[in-house]
Order: structure tokens, then C-alpha cells, then sequence
């Protein structure tokens, strides 16, 4: 009995024992081998294979349209309780954060969104006044930011687009008021003028004759580059205040370039 038990055990020291090949599992091999092929540098990014979340669905509408409302109600109330230039620096953010959470068929069904909300509570000449240029701003830097362009191509970009806008938003309120409301910036611009000649007059670099040599060309010239600056801070001040608020939402957005963080540390 002892015997059949002992002879039952595998023991090391018989030197018959091992001498039969064990036949390796297929299927062990192969989970050994895909192991130790394993290169984590060819795997795909998680974030590039994969939508960060779907962008379709109750969701994503419910938030659009919240969203899309909220950027009503900010252009309401500056409109009729204006604050100030404060509510203005966040008139695109509702819809830039629309396309950073959702794509960019959220972001567009929410400019439209809030430009029918505005017209049915404003009229539609209001409502234009809004979507061109803050609701394509806000769809616009959404873009750029979702696909980490630099703070100077969505500065650059934004001022053009702002730009624009405001000469739109000038045509259609001449056309409401019957005024032509380009004459009052050329007035402005001329008193710029006049008031930089003077000076250099009082400082002994121009002749007194110069206050009186200022062309229609370049009191123009001078309306479109205070335009073009007035544009190019609100975007800087529009990416400050956005760079702000997304980091608390849970969204990013390009860092600033180290002379901004500097300042902003300083």
C-alpha cells in the first residue's frame, strides 16, 4: 500500500522522473508571448480613438440649450441693465463652451438657438446684433480651442471676425436709427487726430500749419486701426476671462504664453 503511494508521488531523485515531455498549453504560450510584445508607444491615445463623450444625445441637447439660454439671458439683461463692459468679456463663453463639451453641431444649434430666443424676446435686428459677431466668436474660439490653436491664431482670428462684426452691427443700426453712424466714428477719429497733432505742435516736432493737413484718407485710416485695437484687447480680455472660468468648469483651453502667466503671477 505504502509502495503503490510512493511509487503514485513524483520524486526528483528517480532518475526516470521529468524524462516524459510535458506538451506546453497553446494558449499559455500565446498570452506569454503578446506579454512580453507588449510596446506601450504603438498603443492608439485614448484620446484620439475615442470621443471624450458622445455628442449626441438628451444630454447633450439638454446642455445646449441651457447653455444657449444663458447666453440669452447675459445679452438680455446687459441690454436693458447694462453693468458695464463686465457681462460683455463673457458674451461668447456659453457657446465656446457648448463645442468644447459637445462638438461643433452643438455649438452652431446653440448660436441659432439663442439668436431665435433673442428675436422672439428683442426682434430680430437685436438678435443679429448677437449672433454676428458673439455667436460666431463663440463657435470660432471653441473651435480653436478644442484643437489647442495658440492664444496669438485665436486673438488673431477673433479681431478679424470682431472686426467685421462691428461694422455689421454699425450698418444695421444705421439702417433702425436713419442715421449714418460711420460719420460719428469719423468725428471721433478726427478729434483723435487733432488731438495728437497738438500735441506734437506743444512739443515742437510739427509746424502749426499740421492741424489743418488731416485728409479724409487718414482720419479713415486712423477710425479703422481704433476699431482694429478696441477688438484686439476685448479678445485678449475674452481669453483671459475664459481661461479663468473653463479651468473651474472642468475644461480646458490653450495655456496663455509665458509673458501672460508671468504678469498673472506677478
Amino acid at each position: 500500500m505504502a509502495e503503490s503511494a510512493s511509487d503514485a508521488t513524483p520524486n526528483p531523485t528517480n532518475p526516470q522522473w521529468g524524462s516524459t515531455p510535458l506538451s506546453p498549453d497553446p494558449d499559455e504560450l500565446e498570452a506569454v508571448e503578446s506579454y512580453l510584445d507588449y510596446r506601450p508607444s504603438q498603443l492608439p491615445d485614448r484620446d484620439e480613438s475615442l470621443p471624450r463623450r458622445p455628442t449626441v444625445g438628451p444630454a447633450a441637447m439638454v446642455e445646449t440649450a441651457f447653455l444657449a439660454s444663458a447666453a440669452s439671458l447675459i445679452w438680455l439683461v446687459n441690454a436693458y441693465f447694462p453693468p458695464g463692459p463686465l457681462l460683455r468679456v463673457v458674451f461668447p463663453l456659453p457657446i465656446a463652451l457648448v463645442y468644447l463639451r459637445w462638438g461643433n453641431r452643438a455649438a452652431w444649434m446653440g448660436a441659432l438657438v439663442s439668436t431665435m430666443l433673442l428675436a422672439v424676446l428683442m426682434g430680430p435686428p437685436r438678435s443679429l446684433l448677437y449672433l454676428m459677431p458673439y455667436g460666431l466668436l463663440g463657435v470660432q474660439l471653441g473651435w480653436l480651442w478644442y484643437r489647442g490653436a495658440s492664444w496669438y491664431i485665436s486673438i488673431g482670428i477673433g479681431t478679424l471676425l470682431n472686426s467685421l462684426g462691428f461694422f455689421v452691427r454699425l450698418w444695421l443700426l444705421s439702417l433702425m436709427l436713419g442715421e449714418d453712424l460711420w460719420v460719428y466714428l469719423i468725428n471721433q477719429a478726427t478729434q483723435v487726430i487733432n488731438w495728437i497733432l497738438s500735441r506734437l505742435v506743444s512739443f515742437g516736432i510739427l509746424e502749426v500749419g499740421s492741424l489743418s493737413q488731416s485728409n479724409t484718407s487718414l482720419v479713415q485710416l486712423v477710425a479703422l486701426i481704433i476699431v482694429v485695437l478696441s477688438s484686439l484687447v476685448y479678445l485678449f480680455t475674452v481669453h483671459l476671462a475664459c481661461w479663468l472660468l473653463l479651468e473651474r468648469l472642468g475644461e480646458k483651453m490653450p495655456s496663455p504664453p509665458a509673458w501672460v502667466q508671468r504678469l498673472l503671477e506677478t
